[in-house]
């Protein structure tokens, strides 16, 4: 069976890999699709450390259920379309008994803690696959990365009477954007590279800004009658924008970070206090985030393809890393068909 496999920093590269074998409550999904993450580029540069080499990468993947384990009910069956629910959960930790299983302390995401999807066939809990036909097998690669902007929405209790900042037009970004204008929300898109204004007006953005910094905070002052913006959503990960998250956020405003800084923060915290705000992580996706996504993905239609950067086949699935890697500010979503 072909996988697509990362044997070390900079190195990736087709490989006949074993089966896998099929438990009793699991499926084996033949593999349609597999759309690249930022995590799957971090590993190839060997800059995610929750990753050891060899790794198959593919954490957002749909396909077709071909065989059944058997304790797996009709509820599931032969043929079916599905999404792959790439986490894992423990049910014991705090966040699993707290029905946030999605924060699971001891959490494997495919790809990145274990070997992913990137491969012709995957045998996968069947609590852990998402039926959906209303969406395309490529359509429903997009769930998952967009489900995490989505996730970060919610958490920031965003309402339509909300001005909302989305710092980053990556593709967690551009979910945040399509999920906080989903609830009616007033977005105001933040990107330095300002070849992403297409994108992000396209996935809801009413404005678009490259400023960052201290000239960002007085242009949010500005188009906001100098309140701030209700909810900050940072999806970057630098030092600046995890401060300047606190600077442009209103009184009593909400910031949610989902955005990984690899460097120290230094805050002036006495804003965390005098704006009372409420400051918050968040982490992957729920059950309810991925439908949402798919609701949204529906109304879009065919329109979705602009989410879309470039499509790979398997037989040169090794040439997708290097493309992004050379073309960073070009990219919003690489995938692969199987």
């Amino acid at each position: 069976m072909k996988a697509l496999c990362i044997v070390n920093t900079g190195q990736n590269e087709i490989r006949d890999v074993a089966a896998m074998s099929l438990g009793a409550d699991e499926v084996v999904v033949d593999i349609s699709y597999v759309g690249f993450c930022g995590s799957d580029l971090n590993t190839f540069l060997g800059l995610n450390p929750l990753v050891s080499f060899p790794r198959i990468p593919g954490h957002e993947a749909s396909g077709f259920i071909v065989e059944k384990g058997s304790a797996v009910g009709d509820e599931l069956k032969i043929g079916q379309s599905v999404i792959l629910w790439p986490y894992s959960a423990c049910g014991k930790c705090t966040s699993c008994m707290s029905g946030r299983a999605n924060a699971c302390r001891y959490n494997q995401t495919l790809g990145v803690q274990r070997d992913g999807a990137l491969r012709e066939k995957m045998v996968i809990r069947a609590d852990c696959v998402v039926p959906n036909t209303s969406l395309s097998p490529k359509m429903q690669v997009l769930v998952e990365p967009l489900s995490v902007g989505f996730h970060a929405v919610a958490r920031g209790r965003t309402e339509a009477s909300d001005t909302v900042v989305v710092m980053g037009c990556g593709m967690i970004g551009v979910g945040a954007i399509m999920g906080a204008a989903a609830r009616g929300a007033r977005v105001i898109a933040v990107d330095t590279s300002p070849e992403k204004e297409e994108i992000a007006r396209f996935a809801g953005a009413s404005e678009f800004l490259t400023q960052s910094g201290e000239d960002l905070q007085a242009k949010i002052s500005a188009l906001t009658d100098d309140h701030g913006a209700n909810v900050v959503i940072e999806a970057v990960g630098l030092p600046i924008t995890f401060v300047t998250a606190i600077d442009i956020a209103c009184f009593c405003g909400r910031v949610v970070y989902v955005g990984y800084s690899k460097a120290p923060v230094t805050y002036e915290t006495k804003f965390f206090n005098l704006k009372e705000l409420d400051i918050m992580g968040s982490r992957n996706a729920m059950r309810d985030d991925f439908s949402a996504v798919i609701q949204s993905l529906e109304a879009l239609g065919d329109k979705a393809e602009r989410l879309i950067t470039k499509e790979f086949t398997m037989d040169d699935a090794a040439d997708a890393l290097p493309y992004w890697q050379n073309n960073r500010n070009d990219v919003l979503k690489l995938v692969v068909k199987l």
